[in-house]
C-alpha cells in the first residue's frame, strides 16, 4: 500500500487539474474579445433570470440545479461560455401589484438570488462594491449583484429602501412600465412632468445609501430630473439609443450629452422593441392583430373560436414576416452612444430572460464574446472595449461609493410621502 500511495496521489493531482485549455480561436477579433475579457469583468446590467425562474418553475427554483436550462437564455455552462465576470441580477416583480405585495415579492426575489450564490459558491459570489467585483473575478467567480427593478417595490418608504441596500442591493430603477405616485414612466401616462419632490429625495437617499439610480423605463422628464439631482453617476441598466430606434423607452441625444456630464453609464440592451425601428412597428401591429383575434398580448389561450383565431394568426405572421434584428444592430446603438456621450459612457445591459425575442447572434448569454468582437472588427482600441465590457460600470459604482462617503453624515432620509408631495 506504500508504493501505491505515491501512484494515488498522482492520480489525484492530475484529476484536480483543470481541464486543458480550448485552443486559441482562429478568429483575431475573437481571440482578443477573450484576452480584454480574461483582464477586465464581463459586466451585464440586467438579467431576469430569477423572475423567469420563479414564473416557470415555480417551487423547484429553490433546489433545481442550474447548470443546463435549454429553456432559459441563461443557465451556469452559457454563462462560463460567455466569459461573464459580473451580473446584476434583476429583482422584478409585478409593477401593478399592491406596493406591499411587491415589497413580500421583492424580498422572496432577493432571497432567491442569494440562494442560486449560495448552491454553487464555486460560481458566484454576491458583490457591492466595485472592489468585491475586481476581486470576485480575479477569483475565476462571477460577481452577483442585484438591481429593484421599480420605485413601487420600495412602498413610499425609505424604510424599505434601505432595507434592500442592507439586503445587498446595488440600484433601484426608478419605475417600471406604470408611473407611479412620485415619477413618471417611459411607458405610460405622465402625472407629474419628471419626479415629485418625494422622487427627488429619493435620488438623495439612493446617493447617500451607494446605490445606483437606474433611468432605464423613466420617462425623459424623469430622467432629467434625476439627473439634475444626483450626486453619483446614475446608469441606464438596460436602454438603447433613441437616435436609432425612436422609442420611448431609449435615450435621446440630449440626455446622451447630460449623461456624459454626470459621469453615468447607457447599459446597452439587446431586446428588438428597443434596437430596431422595424421590429417595433411589426410587433405593435401584431399585438394589434392578437387583439383582435381576442387572443392574450403574451400568448396563451385564444378566447372564442381557438382554432380558427389561431389559423388566423398564423396566417398574418405569414403575410407579415418578422423583421430581423442582429447583433450587429445591436452594435450600431453602442457606437451612437459612444459617439455622442463618449466611450466612457456605455455598458452592456442585455435583458436576458426579460424577453421571448432576441437578435440574431445575441441569443443568450454565452454570446458576449461575439458583441465585443463585432466592436473589435469596426475598429474599437482593446482599452476602448473594456470600458464597454465592464470599466465604465465600475468606475460608476465607484463614484457612488465616493459620494456615498462624502454624505456619510447626512441624516437619513424619514420623511413621507405626503409630508414631501401634499398628498
Amino acid at each position: 500500500m506504500t508504493k501505491l500511495a505515491p501512484l494515488a496521489a498522482a492520480l489525484l493531482a492530475f484529476t484536480a487539474l483543470p481541464a486543458l485549455a480550448a485552443p486559441p480561436p482562429a478568429d483575431p477579433a475573437m481571440a482578443r474579445a477573450l484576452r480584454i475579457m480574461a483582464q477586465t469583468p464581463m459586466i451585464d446590467g440586467h438579467n431576469d433570470w430569477a423572475e423567469s425562474l420563479r414564473g416557470r418553475d415555480g417551487e423547484k427554483r429553490w433546489t433545481m440545479k442550474l447548470d443546463s436550462l435549454p429553456a432559459y437564455m441563461t443557465d451556469i455552462a452559457r454563462l462560463r461560455q460567455g466569459h461573464v465576470g459580473g451580473q446584476f441580477w434583476s429583482v422584478y416583480v409585478g409593477a401593478n401589484l399592491p406596493e406591499q405585495e411587491q415589497v413580500i415579492e421583492t424580498l422572496e426575489q432577493i432571497d432567491l438570488v442569494k440562494s442560486i450564490v449560495a448552491r454553487n459558491p464555486g460560481v458566484f459570489e454576491l458583490a457591492t462594491t466595485a472592489a468585491d467585483v475586481r476581486r470576485i473575478h480575479k477569483a475565476g467567480r462571477i460577481a452577483s449583484m442585484m438591481g429593484v427593478e421599480g420605485g413601487g417595490q420600495i412602498d413610499e418608504r425609505f424604510a424599505v429602501l434601505r432595507a434592500y441596500r442592507a439586503l445587498g442591493a446595488s440600484y433601484l430603477t426608478l419605475t417600471h412600465a406604470v408611473t407611479i405616485d412620485w415619477a413618471d414612466s417611459a411607458t405610460d401616462d405622465p402625472k407629474h412632468n419628471g419626479l415629485t419632490p418625494f422622487g427627488k429625495a429619493v435620488v438623495r437617499e439612493l446617493n447617500r445609501l451607494g446605490m445606483l439610480v437606474d433611468l432605464s423605463h423613466v420617462a425623459e422628464s424623469t430622467m432629467k430630473d434625476a439627473l439634475a439631482v444626483s450626486r453619483a453617476p446614475v446608469i441606464f441598466s438596460h436602454s438603447s439609443a433613441r437616435a436609432v430606434d425612436d422609442h420611448p423607452r431609449d435615450v435621446s441625444d440630449e440626455v446622451l450629452k447630460l449623461v456624459a456630464k454626470n459621469g453615468g453609464v447607457v447599459m446597452v440592451t439587446f431586446a428588438p422593441a428597443y434596437v430596431s425601428h422595424d421590429y417595433r412597428v411589426w410587433g405593435a401591429e401584431r399585438a394589434a392583430e392578437r387583439t383582435r383575434l381576442n387572443a392574450p398580448p403574451f400568448g396563451g389561450m385564444f378566447i372564442g373560436e381557438p382554432d380558427k383565431a389561431a389559423a388566423a394568426l398564423k396566417a398574418w405572421d405569414a403575410a407579415h414576416p418578422r423583421p430581423a434584428v442582429t447583433l450587429a444592430m445591436v452594435a450600431d446603438h453602442i457606437a451612437h452612444v459612444a459617439k455622442v456621450a463618449g466611450v466612457d459612457h456605455v455598458g452592456i445591459g442585455s435583458d436576458f430572460d426579460g424577453v421571448s425575442d432576441l437578435p440574431t447572434g445575441l441569443e443568450d448569454v454565452s454570446t458576449y464574446p461575439a458583441l465585443l468582437a463585432e466592436l473589435i472588427r469596426r475598429g474599437w482600441s482593446d482599452a476602448d472595449v473594456a470600458k464597454l465590457a465592464g470599466g465604465n460600470v465600475l468606475r460608476a459604482m465607484e463614484g457612488a461609493e465616493k459620494v456615498a462617503l462624502a454624505m456619510r453624515n447626512e441624516p437619513l432620509a424619514t420623511a413621507t410621502i405626503e409630508a414631501l408631495d401634499g398628498k
